[in-house]
């Protein structure tokens, strides 16, 4: 397989499509259709693998209201055909103060399309004294 021509365009319309979902409680189940059985997610430390555990973890979320900002999306396209995107931003959950994240996903190519294979999610909170 070769590098992908558009890792740009379609790192960036991925970011804009997941946290449409994710975002928003009621579409965040559909986040389903992004991952298999291959993908694994670490989310806060808390590692899981599949769809199922993925959703599951997804849907325990207590938080109803989020206000995000993008600060950067970076994308890089990998020798399979795939495309590694990194996502730095800041977000508020309900009336928490906000935090700046960073998250990270590949996809990789399955068929005319992409499924997302790896994701990490950190918020950036240093315990420091």
């Amino acid at each position: 397989m070769a590098l992908n021509p558009q890792y740009e365009v379609i790192g960036r319309g991925f970011v804009q499509q997941y946290y449409a979902m994710f975002d928003d409680p009621v579409q965040r189940a559909n986040l389903r259709n992004i991952y298999n059985n291959e993908s694994f997610m670490t989310f806060e430390g808390k590692q899981m693998q599949g769809v199922t555990k993925i959703v599951e973890e997804l849907n325990n979320l207590r938080f109803q209201k989020i206000n995000r900002i993008i600060t950067a999306i970076d994308s890089q396209p990998m020798l399979d055909g795939g495309i590694l995107i990194n996502v730095l931003g800041r977000l508020q959950t309900d009336e928490d103060r906000p935090h700046a994240f960073i998250q990270l996903f590949v996809l990789k190519p399955i068929e005319s399309s992409f499924f997302c294979q790896h994701d990490i999610f950190r918020l950036s909170i240093h315990d420091t004294a």
